[in-house]
């Protein structure tokens, strides 16, 4: 039996960040994971992924290199090369994690925890024993859903860890789901050359978003030659040849027949919920993921979950933000405040790139708001256009009384870099008028972000 403050089950962005927090504010903590810490967004997700589509858009970049005037004579990827990269970032950050544990004095436990009553884990695995805590935190992550007649195989059918790491490229591929994970994948495979389908069972892909965005982004994937169905549903995948046949419903009743490839399943997620124990527990678990107030904590006494876990917005900087107001929730911060889930940004990395927070304007509309609603195009930007990258939006949507700042929603080149100035403007709610006063340099594509605030209150400058 070992003795804890706190004990952490799992070390993905929720769980090893929530370790260091407690270990800041003086609790003695250890952390339990299975595989290797950093969790599936720093091994099998956010990281790597990013590391390929860094390379897609290279390549797509030096393709178009006679547009400013350079040469490129034999352009070709080795695609081994590039998953290479890519699991060698992940595995230097994972290192980065270990390092970050022993740095702040964080005892991590390789193995498998199981809650066996109040305060009591038990570790079973490599580090084999009981840990007691008053409290224990519970960031166990998710995993992708799984739909019947749609099952991965590591083969022909792949899940994001297979996707992640093709031994070869395939010429054909189908891209079931069009959230940001199967956008993020459709997005790099087209990149590269592949010929890429996208199947959506709702109106519009990637449903998350503010509409006009999202159709912005559909337009843009076409142009590149992506094939695009939306309510439309895919009722099977068989092998055929080398390959697959996929079957397409389509919501109007018409069927077709598809050969591809392969195919990516990518059709959500659904939490970590099972063998924790937690039917042992007053926790209550709820479509899939753990139920917790405002503060992180479930039904039981002393047990808190964090993360995607504890259901959405599935994001890896949520589970951080959550790991970190709970343990200072734990420790009587003063500073803890609970978490406004609509000030949360979302970033999707495909070309082009997708960030927004806040409501959407049909969401805004539909809770009863009236609006003032700006819009700014890339292609009136000097920063844009002298880059190559006029291809993009920046749209604000305001409270026309109160002037708050209901959303911002992005579509274009770095737009991820650039969402989190709306996000502090939420966060400081600063009404229209702070930020039609914010002077933003020149030549950026962020001033693209200042017009579309002028433009929802007819002062726009360059349009």
């Amino acid at each position: 039996m070992q003795d804890f403050d706190l004990v952490v089950i799992g070390g993905g962005p929720g769980g090893y960040v929530a370790a260091i927090r407690a270990r800041q504010l003086g609790l003695s903590t250890a952390l339990v994971e299975a595989e290797a810490l950093g969790g599936i967004c720093l091994n099998w997700g956010c990281i790597p992924t990013k590391a390929l589509l860094r390379a897609a858009e290279l390549y797509h970049q030096a393709s178009r290199a006679g547009d400013f005037g350079i040469e490129i004579e034999g352009l070709r990827f080795d695609i081994s090369k590039l998953v290479d990269r890519s699991r060698k970032v992940a595995e230097r950050l994972s290192r980065g994690v270990d390092h970050l544990m022993k740095k702040n004095g964080v005892e991590v436990m390789p193995g498998r925890a199981r809650l066996d009553g109040p305060g009591c884990v038990q570790v079973a695995g490599e580090s084999a024993c009981t840990l007691r805590a008053p409290h224990v935190v519970v960031a166990t992550g998710a995993r992708p859903r799984v739909l019947p007649g749609l099952e991965t195989d590591g083969e022909r059918v792949w899940g994001y860890r297979e996707a992640l790491r093709p031994a070869a490229m395939p010429a054909s591929l189908l891209v079931v789901g069009s959230g940001a994970i199967g956008v993020e994948f459709a997005s790099f495979y087209r990149d590269l050359g592949c010929q890429v389908t996208l199947v959506e069972t709702l109106p519009q892909i990637l449903p998350a978003e503010d509409e006009e965005i999202a159709a912005f982004a559909r337009k843009r994937f076409e142009r590149q030659g992506m094939a695009i169905h939306t309510g439309a549903s895919v009722s099977g995948l068989e092998r055929s040849g080398d390959g697959l046949r996929a079957r397409i419903d389509h919501a109007e009743g018409e069927s077709e027949s598809l050969e591809v490839d392969r195919a990516i399943v990518a059709v959500g997620v659904t939490g970590n919920v099972e063998d924790l124990g937690l039917e042992s527990t007053r926790a209550r678990v709820e479509g899939g993921a753990v139920v917790t107030d405002a503060w992180c904590r479930t039904d039981e006494p002393g047990l808190y979950a964090v993360g995607d876990v504890a259901g959405g917005p599935l994001l890896a900087h949520k589970a951080s933000h959550e790991g970190v107001l709970c343990v200072e929730a734990i420790a009587g911060h003063a500073g803890a405040q609970p978490l406004d889930a609509t000030r949360v940004p979302a970033c999707t990395y495909c070309r082009p790139q997708i960030a927004s927070v806040g409501l959407s304007e049909r969401a805004a509309r539909e809770a009863g708001h009236e609006l003032r609603v700006g819009r700014f195009p890339f292609a009136a930007n000097g920063k844009a256009l002298a880059v190559g990258e006029e291809q993009g939006l920046a749209k604000t949507v305001f409270d026309a009384n109160s002037g708050e700042l209901l959303g911002a929603h992005l579509v274009g080149a770095e737009v991820t870099e650039m969402i989190h100035g709306f996000v502090i403007a939420q966060g400081l709610e600063t009404t229209e008028a702070e930020l039609m006063q914010a002077v933003f340099p020149h030549p950026t594509i962020s001033e693209s972000m200042h017009e579309s605030v002028l433009e929802a209150f007819d002062r726009a400058l360059h349009i």
